[in-house]
């Protein structure tokens, strides 16, 4: 598959690239199958940022499973975490007795997942575990950790496979350092 590094090339320092993306995909797509066979799963997507890694997720776990999304935001057109969750979509599906996996784009400040997993575990599910594709510890402001983590990252602002630094850069094939003349 040709990649095109062009796409924006002034915005962002290549952190990882696809072909590593993929490979990590791959692997948490095998855990995640062997973690759920025989499970009831619900894998709910956090949107915007998850629909990249979501969408070749589940197609790397080989079960039958149910897809659901929540749209919730902290950002606006920030590089910080407000710290006020809103949930702007909320999911449909009854969760009692079910499998829920969570799946997020990065988990920063921890305080979006951390008040969603404690809004889906009010619901009735069997399990409530967390998949994220990025994790950055240094700035963790909740007790919340992973279930299941791609990549550990370094405390800076990142963009690119569904992250965003103002709803732009979604559409990056690699995940990239977002250059500070951007946003400063």
């Amino acid at each position: 598959m040709e990649t095109n590094f062009t796409m924006h090339p002034d915005c962002a320092e290549i952190l990882i690239g696809p072909e590593e993306l993929q490979k990590k995909v791959k692997e948490l797509g095998k855990i995640l199958t062997e973690e759920y066979r025989g499970k009831d799963l619900i894998v709910l997507g956090l949107l915007k940022g998850s629909f990249v890694f979501m969408s070749d997720l589940v197609r790397a776990m080989d079960l039958d499973l149910d897809v659901e999304f929540m749209v919730v935001s902290s950002y606006g057109a920030s590089t910080q975490s407000s710290g006020n969750i809103k949930i702007n979509l909320d999911l449909k599906a009854d969760l009692t007795g079910k499998h829920v996996l969570i799946v997020e784009d990065i988990l920063d400040t921890g305080r979006t997942l951390y008040n969603i997993r404690d809004i889906i575990r009010l619901r009735g599910p069997e399990s409530v575990k967390i998949c994220t594709l990025l994790d950055k510890p240094a700035r963790r402001k909740t007790d919340i950790k992973a279930d299941f983590v791609g990549f550990t990252v370094e405390d800076k602002f990142i963009i690119g496979y569904g992250l965003d630094y103002a709803e732009k850069y979604r559409n990056l094939p690699y995940i990239g350092v977002l250059r500070p003349e951007i946003y400063q």
